[in-house]
């Protein structure tokens, strides 16, 4: 039995398996998952398991170079925004449509489903090396 990190093994081996610009989505629960692109669902009950420690959970486990979110989060969500960009210091962060950020879901390598409530509560993480 695995003692420490991501104990999920399906989320834990697409970690694992993210190469260079690889995308990997973390998303509230509402957020449409494009047919084709895996989807390892989290989603318990509303709420459970959040998003912020789902996100905090795998950045500590994956190289990201950049991030993108939708642009409508900071106004609709400003706490939430804040604690993301908080959680990801200096990594770069793109904007993108709400609508656009969906279309970007499809070149995901996996999204993760949350039972988060949250609007906006989605981001797509960027896989960056660790050499």
């Amino acid at each position: 039995m695995k003692k420490s990190g991501i104990l999920h093994p399906e989320l834990a081996r697409v970690i694992a398996s993210l190469g260079h610009g690889d995308g990997l989505c973390i998303a509230d629960a509402g957020l449409p998952v494009p047919a084709g692109v895996l989807r390892i669902d989290l989603a318990l009950a509303p709420g459970l398991p959040a998003f912020l420690p789902v996100l905090e959970a795998i950045l500590g486990e994956m190289a990201v170079e950049s991030a993108v979110i939708a642009e409508e989060l900071p106004a609709r969500s400003p706490a939430m925004h804040r604690e993301i960009e908080r959680r990801l210091g200096q990594t770069p962060i793109q904007t993108v449509a709400h609508e656009r950020f969906k279309q970007l879901t499809a070149g995901c390598r996996a999204v993760v489903r949350t039972g988060e409530f949250t609007p906006y509560a989605n981001i797509i993480l960027k896989s960056g090396v660790v050499f």
